[in-house]
């Protein structure tokens, strides 16, 4: 049957919009229509000034009781103390002088020490180029928030263990957990990441003549990227080139063979039938990708030494589209980055000195090149991950590991982070305190009885936690409700988690 040019319109705009990476919520019409109908005239490109926000996830739910570790030796119940007897017997707790010590002053001075392979590492006797993130927390650009997890409203242990208190659906599964983190609603399913949420909220005043969304991800299609009117952006590490991340194959310009008839005859019938809605917005979207092609089709390579790791070539491509950023148009921008492998329920003494390097070193390097390009004060990076793992070991020896637990400690890193001190919200039975207290089924373990494993109520909700860089990146008080409409049962948030002005 002979196709109809409407026929071939459709096939040729979701060809080329998968190709751009620009497809991956083409099937939410609405998005496209939104796109659409954006207004490109003679506005400004809007905003008061560039920021931008990357969310490192740490797939698989990082132990962070083995990334900050109490190195104190008071009376608390929280010292190192507490935490080698929950670990040493079966192997997982790391030995207290390889910990790089951080003082917190929020909590009395105390100590802390973080994992030694967030510190400068040495291969074959010579301390490679970045010397982790260590060193950012003493020079006051790293902050660290405790006992971050999904929650509904705040939970004491009674109440965990109470049936009248709602707590977050299936607490311990990955993918739940995941989806909870990444739209930060934990009492019902959500199908709109809260970074798409702040796009939507955002993008039209901060980037309306914007060449490509405010929302990237550099590990494909993410629930966190995904708005109702937001289109997100997907495109391949630094082992891609921006000059290629965008360009379409088989619609080239080459005088001979039939890519260039290709082209002419794409962007003929892309001016056809455009009173057609469906048409008309996967045209306009078509338009957008091929102008961010042109734009990118031209670049300066980024000056710092990233690893080659694919957690370094998802940060370095960051990194370039950031440089690019007057060229594309935007003020505002939103990207996400992922790091796998934190399932550690076995070999996680060996598998956290691998990942924790990767990150450290790629975060590192991130920094040192927003400070080369002058926009680190205007980038803020920040972690999650699914939950944190239990304080009781799984296994003994080599093969030692942890299970499925819930609270974990979190990373914030930028030029304008108050560094170099931990924040969060303070317990809610009154102990004034917001590190958990390291003892299995003690006042923040989920468990009591015989056989508690040490999995910890967070006291900082996610909400909490995702609404403040949502403050800082400028979004409207008026609009916090739209993003996070539970943050409403977490009173006095911005009061707490100041760890951005």
């Amino acid at each position: 049957m002979k196709e109809t040019r409407r026929d071939f319109l459709k096939k040729s705009g979701g060809c080329a919009l998968g190709m751009v990476a620009l497809a991956t919520q083409m099937h939410h019409l609405g998005a496209m229509s939104a796109m659409a109908q954006r207004v490109i005239d003679s506005q400004s490109a809007g905003g008061d000034s560039y920021k931008a926000l990357v969310l490192l996830f740490w797939s698989g739910g990082n132990d962070g009781n083995n990334m900050v570790i109490p190195n104190h030796s008071d009376s608390t119940v929280s010292n190192y103390d507490a935490y080698a007897t929950a670990r040493n017997t079966q192997g997982l707790a790391i030995p207290q002088a390889q910990l790089l010590p951080i003082s917190v002053p929020r909590i009395s001075n105390l100590t802390y020490g973080l994992h030694p392979s967030l510190g400068p590492q040495t291969i074959n006797g010579t301390t490679i180029v970045n010397n982790g993130i260590h060193e950012l927390y003493g020079l006051g650009k790293l902050a660290i928030v405790p006992n971050v997890g999904n929650l509904v409203r705040p939970l004491t242990k009674a109440q965990y263990q109470s049936s009248a208190f709602q707590k977050p659906y299936q607490l311990f599964s990955h993918s739940d957990q995941v989806n909870q983190a990444q739209t930060s609603i934990s009492n019902t399913q959500a199908f709109t990441g809260w970074g798409g949420k702040l796009a939507d909220r955002m993008n039209t005043a901060n980037n309306p003549t914007g060449l490509i969304p405010m929302v990237t991800s550099i590990a494909g299609s993410q629930l966190f990227t995904a708005g109702q009117t937001t289109l997100p952006l997907a495109i391949a590490d630094s082992n891609t080139s921006l000059a290629n991340v965008l360009n379409p194959a088989g619609f080239g310009t080459a005088p001979t063979g039939s890519t260039l008839a290709r082209l002419n005859a794409f962007n003929a019938l892309r001016q056809q039938d455009l009173s057609a809605n469906y048409i008309a917005a996967a045209s306009h979207v078509t338009d957008l990708a091929m102008q961010a092609n042109a734009a990118l089709q031209t670049s300066q390579e980024v000056t710092v030494t990233f690893p080659a790791t694919s957690i370094g070539r998802q940060f370095k491509q960051v990194a370039r589209l950031i440089k690019k950023r007057l060229d594309l148009n935007v003020n505002r921008q939103i990207f996400y980055v992922q790091i796998g492998g934190f399932d550690t329920h076995t070999s996680q003494l060996t598998g956290q000195v691998n990942l924790f390097t990767q990150f450290s070193q790629a975060m590192r390097a991130f920094y040192d090149e927003m400070v080369v390009q002058g926009v680190s004060n205007d980038v803020t990076t920040f972690t999650l991950s699914d939950f944190g793992r239990t304080l009781n070991p799984a296994g003994s020896g080599a093969t030692v590991g942890s299970d499925h637990a819930w609270g974990n400690h979190m990373f914030v890193m930028g030029g304008s982070v108050l560094g170099g001190d931990f924040y969060g919200s303070l317990r809610p039975d009154g102990t004034g305190t917001y590190f958990p207290t390291l003892v299995q089924g003690g006042l923040d373990d989920t468990d009591s009885g015989t056989a508690p494993r040490g999995r910890w109520i967070p006291t900082t909700s996610v909400d909490q936690y995702a609404s403040t860089f949502a403050r800082w990146f400028g979004l409207s008080p008026s609009d916090q409700a739209s993003v996070f409409p539970n943050l409403v049962n977490f009173p006095g948030t911005f009061s707490q988690l100041n760890f951005l002005p």
